[in-house]
């Protein structure tokens, strides 16, 4: 058996927010640069990127990331990371911390079973939830990561807050929530794929007595969870990251950005940066998922340590 033994005692709401919040931070720090990779795959080819990005040309995940190595050095692959840990401490402690809550909440009263569509209803509330309180973060983090710069050269930014700063005077306080739709719409998918998907597979493995509820169960049940996740939140990702990125005035709103995306370039838009957004998906739901798990049962373990009499 791998890791910390399941505990008697069930995780309290705090520590399911707490342990949620930095699992996702560990995540994002093990798949940041894939993160990147999946950006600057995903605006390639606007008609309106900025003249760097149009002399640049990315072929592909390991492609990508070697182009910006050699173009902008190592430390641009985590371009934004600061906004990232941010947006994680305050994004997946509510849309994953929240979600077995909410999912009671909206269980009737004294029902045994709990059905998919309390538990889609339940991922949508937690991430809807989630982007109205952390947006500004992801606006933050998209614009550091597609953002290109010469070794040496120039930055666009002076570091996190100063972005803050930049894009709310340049473009109004509603700059820093530019995208929310978008956003609601594909967290609101992606939670569905990821933590519904993750709860229905450990349940199955765990109700045919196929594996235990421990390391090899959890990480499974992530692998399933971010392939699906991917497969049906590409096209809504990549409108977000368009949308997010634009200068004012290239695009009217989203709809705007998507049907611009489909008569310029054709369908096949909506999942560019495809292979990317699986292997940092499916790579961070495995890391995030097995971190949490781990870290409610650490968490509720120093606590009944905390707890007890001497």
């Amino acid at each position: 058996m791998v890791g910390l033994k399941p505990t008697d005692i069930p995780p309290s709401a705090k520590v399911k927010f707490l342990s949620a919040g930095t699992a996702a931070c560990i995540a994002d720090l093990c798949t940041f640069p894939l993160d990147t990779a999946k950006v600057r795959l995903q605006i390639q080819g606007e008609s309106k990127a900025s003249k760097a990005a149009k002399n640049v040309k990315y072929r592909g995940v390991f492609g990508t990331i070697a182009t910006m190595v050699k173009r902008e050095g190592p430390r641009s692959l985590y371009n934004g990371l600061v906004a990232g840990l941010q947006r994680q401490m305050s994004f997946a402690s509510i849309r994953i911390g929240l979600y077995d809550s909410v999912k009671q909440f909206y269980t009737p009263q004294g029902s045994d079973h709990t059905s998919i569509f309390t538990r889609l209803l339940a991922g949508c509330t937690t991430g809807a939830m989630a982007v109205t309180c952390a947006q500004p973060t992801d606006v933050v983090k998209v614009r550091f990561q597609a953002h290109i710069s010469v070794v040496g050269g120039p930055k666009k930014y002076n570091g996190t807050v100063d972005a803050y700063r930049t894009i709310a005077r340049e473009e109004g306080f509603r700059g820093l929530w530019k995208g929310t739709l978008p956003n609601i719409t594909r967290n609101a998918i992606v939670n569905c794929g990821e933590l519904v998907t993750y709860d229905l597979i450990k349940e199955a493995l765990l109700r045919h007595h196929l594996m235990t509820d421990n390391f090899p169960c959890h990480f499974v049940a992530a692998f399933g969870a971010g392939f699906c996740a991917t497969v049906v939140a590409s096209p809504v990702d990549v409108v977000k990251t368009r949308y997010m990125n634009s200068i004012p005035g290239q695009y009217k709103n989203a709809l705007n950005c998507t049907l611009t995306m489909v008569m310029k370039e054709g369908p096949t838009a909506f999942y560019k940066g495809f292979m990317p957004s699986f292997l940092r998906l499916g790579s961070w739901n495995v890391v995030m998922f097995v971190s949490f798990e781990q870290l409610k049962r650490l968490m509720v373990l120093a606590q009944v340590a905390w707890e007890s009499p001497f």
